[in-house]
């Protein structure tokens, strides 16, 4: 650590610390509410509320329903030019509750804002949480990048739960699409011939990208299930339905990949005389960059909180619309871990170590680190240089927010 870093952060911990000490029992009850109260994909009406109101609470400016989607908002405190962005996640997984820790991730984000904002006036910096929806289906930020909700970050942070603290990782980029196929009912029986069969077009469909995956690019993933596929082993289907995720290191290694998983959806069509239909069912979600200056910034605030990181360089975990963010703006993504027992994302088992005290340790040490980066972003000469040139020189979004539900 260089004699300037070390000064930052010896000068920075200390207001930092006290700062998320002194909200410290609201940001656990925060993130055992969420927990209490799990809700799924642009639902979050409720854990959106919970955030706002505690960072109203501050003085922060609120403005909700941003980009066109109910359940996000963006809370601003400070006035220096120099705009810091915190991104909270708090949607949850149908059936099993926050089974990837997004109440963790939440509560941090906010912690770390409200961390920040005790001195922005001193740092010169505006703080702004954004209350970032749908992460695990649907790509909220994605749809709030493209509505020109970041256009004003110069960087942006956010860390994730986990069952270790590591730094550095990458994620796949992700394409979700529904695939319809229609062909024409008959009796199974007694006029087989007479129908269309979108069961079989969707069977030749699934055999195709089975082949496929031997020649897949390495890192390319092609999931595949049927969710549609009749209703009575006497009927011709008419109609069957398949969702289809396509994964990849890079977005485009995803796109070379789309193209031939898409020539086999059409091939399934083609062999039974049906119609197919492709469309997104989300976002795309793109491949995650980690800011290198941010990443050592973070490691060193870490570290001062007695926490040594994991490096997953070269790894690629998982799939995160903040991949998106990280595209167009400087971001780190970092992990922050509790005791999970070895429990995986995505499961009954992780969701519940989400409100233990190491979990809640978790919450407060990530809102302090993702702090001490911003104080040190915003005295670092070069690197305040180097971001608000970056905001400055970027193309403003085509600001196409959705339309209100």
């Amino acid at each position: 650590m260089s004699a300037d870093h070390a000064g930052v952060l010896a000068d920075a911990t200390t207001p930092i610390m006290a700062a998320v000490d002194s909200w410290s029992d609201r940001l656990v009850q925060l993130s055992h509410s969420l927990h209490r109260e799990p809700e799924t994909a642009f639902e979050e009406h409720r854990s959106c509320a919970k955030i706002v109101e505690l960072v109203t609470a501050a003085g922060f400016a609120v403005e909700r329903g941003v980009g066109g989607l109910d359940t996000a908002f963006t809370a601003t405190r400070g006035t220096g030019e120099l705009t810091l962005g915190l991104c909270a996640e708090y949607d949850a997984l149908p059936g099993i509750g926050h089974a990837c820790g997004h109440n963790v991730n939440g509560a941090a984000a906010a912690g770390a804002a409200l961390a920040l904002a005790t001195m922005a006036d001193e740092l010169g910096i505006r703080v702004k949480l954004i209350g970032t929806p749908a992460e695990e289906s649907g790509g909220g930020k994605a749809i709030l990048l493209r509505a020109g909700v970041f256009d004003d970050v110069a960087a942006a942070m956010m860390a994730h739960a986990d069952g270790q603290d590591t730094v550095e990782g990458s994620s796949l980029a992700l394409t979700q699409w529904t695939v319809d196929y229609t062909g024409r009912s008959s009796h199974a029986a007694t006029a087989p011939w007479e129908g269309a069969n979108a069961l079989d077009a969707v069977s030749v469909a699934y055999h195709a990208i089975g082949l496929l995956r031997q020649q897949l690019e390495p890192g390319s993933v092609v999931s595949f299930a049927v969710t549609e596929g009749g209703s009575a082993p006497n009927v011709i289907p008419a109609h069957t339905r398949a969702a289809v995720e396509v994964r990849a290191p890079s977005v485009p290694q995803l796109h070379r990949t789309l193209a031939r998983v898409r020539a086999c959806l059409e091939a399934g069509a083609l062999a039974t005389a049906t119609s197919v239909e492709i469309t997104a069912a989300a976002e795309e979600f793109a491949d995650l960059r980690q800011d290198r200056s941010m990443t050592q910034a973070y490691v060193r605030a870490l570290k001062a909180l007695g926490r040594t990181p994991v490096s997953r360089a070269g790894e690629h975990i998982a799939s995160t619309d903040m991949g998106n963010v990280s595209q167009v703006l400087p971001s780190i993504h970092p992990t922050i871990g509790y005791d999970v027992s070895d429990a995986a994302h995505h499961t009954a088992e992780f969701t519940e170590h989400g409100t233990s005290p190491s979990a809640d340790t978790a919450v407060l040490d990530a809102a302090a680190a993702m702090a001490l980066v911003g104080a040190e972003l915003a005295r670092d000469p070069g690197q305040r240089t180097r971001l608000l040139h970056g905001v400055r020189e970027r193309p403003p979004a085509r600001g196409d927010a959705r339309e209100p539900t």
